[in-house]
């Protein structure tokens, strides 16, 4: 992408670059669009939510988000990788408290966006997000897979798994099943094929065109498979009211919104971090942006939509579009506004298993396949965090998983950290020398420990801990307890010296 370009007027041109930023902000805003579209009704689908809740985050997303500082070119929406989270919560608390979760998460993200610590989210191990985003990306497939067949699917992983034989049986079956399941294929078929095609057809985005040719051969073959459903944009909306605050007063709908709101904060800001290598424009204000999600998260919940984040695919378009200021993902919201107004019944026409398919093939995106064996080979600790991370995903839920991956990756970190060296050395006289580098924690306590009990009892020790860079308390304690001992039964008292440091 050319670098953005100053909006004064350059040496022999006529006129203010500033109708050419404009331009190409419009033709980038109509790019965006196209691939919201399908992207927004899917996901607010996948997530049991009305379709229009979907185009109405997308909205919030472009005419809020859009206009405050943070990031300026990446877009914000629904985002694939909370579906799993927020159908859980409708799930639970129904769909009355949904803007009530989403509204607590965004004022959570203002605080936190208002105490800097936007910054610290970069902090986190990157490991634990593409295990989260590849157990999201496991978790929407084996849904969607269901929902390819116009089947409905099984609550939690293990069970998605282990009915999928019976899925494939009812496909296999013929009849309705195997008409909606080809279409979802289909699907997901352009979508793949899509990219090797030549220039003149890539103009239209990848989803939208699969989505569209899905939607025509159902029509043209006039095919039973069921269709989005909807009942107009201001239904839709529904402000949360007391009772559905007051619905979220335990201690799992606490961890809710904390999961709301940590992920898609998590999410927006990788995403951030993404987008900044892709364009040479002006970096991001991760505080900033953090209070940008955070109000757009507000305003969806008060709307009772979806929460939103920013969303890398579409964050991609606009940048590869030849977007040059936040104009571009204001007026994407724009269109979305118009097309929700004025074209609601369109999307009454669009296969559910065109969605599905367009759901499974992002959500196969986000399992990192091809960097898992060079990950193995190069660093198999963080390669054994991802993958536990995203099995617990699967197996239990969204917060529970991230938390888990967390825990790992720090005892994972303090392992690694804690390297130490002992060597045993024979002085004049017979005596012993151990020697103890590096830092001595109480994760390599059973070792050290192990080492020093194995020495003879009937020869003088000195124990030298001055290589030490940190040695603490557990250590400490265990390390005095073994030199007692060996100073009783041995030949003589047991010589420790400490570092001045320590």
């Amino acid at each position: 992408m050319r670098p953005v370009r100053s909006s004064r007027s350059a040496p022999g041109n006529r006129g203010p670059a500033l109708p050419v930023t404009l331009r190409a902000d419009v033709l980038a805003s109509f790019v965006v669009f196209l691939v919201a579209l399908p992207l927004c009704v899917g996901i607010a689908v996948a997530s049991g939510v009305p379709a229009e809740l979907g185009l109405v985050t997308g909205i919030v997303g472009g005419l809020v988000v859009g206009v405050l500082p943070g990031s300026s070119l990446q877009v914000s929406g629904p985002a694939a990788g909370l579906t799993v989270l927020v159908h859980e919560a409708v799930d639970t608390y129904g769909l009355a408290a949904l803007g009530a979760v989403t509204v607590l998460a965004g004022l959570l993200q203002i605080g936190l966006g208002l105490l800097h610590l936007g910054r610290w989210f970069r902090a986190i191990s990157l490991a634990v997000v593409q295990g989260m985003l590849a157990g999201i990306g496991l978790v929407i497939v084996l849904g969607q897979v269901y929902a390819l067949a116009d089947t409905a699917q099984p609550s939690g992983g293990v069970r998605k798994i282990a009915e999928l034989p019976s899925l494939a049986r009812s496909v296999a079956s013929g009849g309705a099943p195997l008409t909606a399941f080809l279409v979802g294929a289909g699907t997901i078929a352009v979508l793949v094929l899509w990219p090797r095609l030549p220039g003149r057809f890539r103009v239209v985005p990848a989803p939208l065109a699969a989505v569209a040719l899905s939607t025509a051969v159902v029509a043209v073959g006039d095919l039973n498979v069921a269709k989005v459903r909807v009942s107009g944009l201001l239904d839709a909306v529904d402000v949360p009211g007391t009772a559905a605050f007051g619905a979220l007063g335990g201690l799992a709908a606490v961890g809710t919104v904390l999961a709301f709101a940590l992920i898609a904060s998590a999410e927006s800001l990788f995403s951030a971090a993404a987008v900044d290598r892709m364009h040479d424009g002006p970096r991001t204000d991760y505080d900033k942006e953090l209070l940008a999600q955070g109000v757009g998260n507000t305003v969806s919940g008060a709307l009772g939509a979806l929460p939103l984040t920013a969303v890398i695919v579409r964050s991609a378009a606009n940048v590869q579009a030849g977007a040059r200021t936040s104009a571009s993902r204001v007026l994407h919201g724009v269109w979305l506004l118009l097309f929700a107004a004025l074209l609601p019944g369109v999307l009454s026409v669009i296969p559910l298993t065109a969605l599905a398919g367009v759901l499974v093939h992002a959500g196969g995106k986000l399992i990192p396949v091809k960097d898992l064996a060079p990950l193995w080979r190069e660093h198999r600790g963080e390669a054994l965090v991802l993958a536990a991370t995203a099995t617990c995903v699967l197996v239990t839920n969204l917060f529970e998983g991230v938390l888990f991956g967390l825990l790992l990756s720090v005892v994972k970190t303090a392992w690694d950290t804690s390297r130490l060296h002992i060597e045993v050395h024979t002085l004049t006289g017979g005596r012993l020398l151990a020697t103890v580098t590096g830092n001595a924690t109480f994760l390599r306590l059973p070792r050290i420990l192990e080492q020093l009990e194995s020495l003879p009892r009937d020869r003088p020790i000195e124990l030298d801990l001055t290589g030490l860079r940190h040695l603490d308390h557990a250590c400490r304690t265990a390390l005095d307890g073994w030199a007692a001992r060996h100073s009783v039964s041995g030949t003589e008292p047991v010589r420790v010296r400490l570092p001045t440091a320590l």
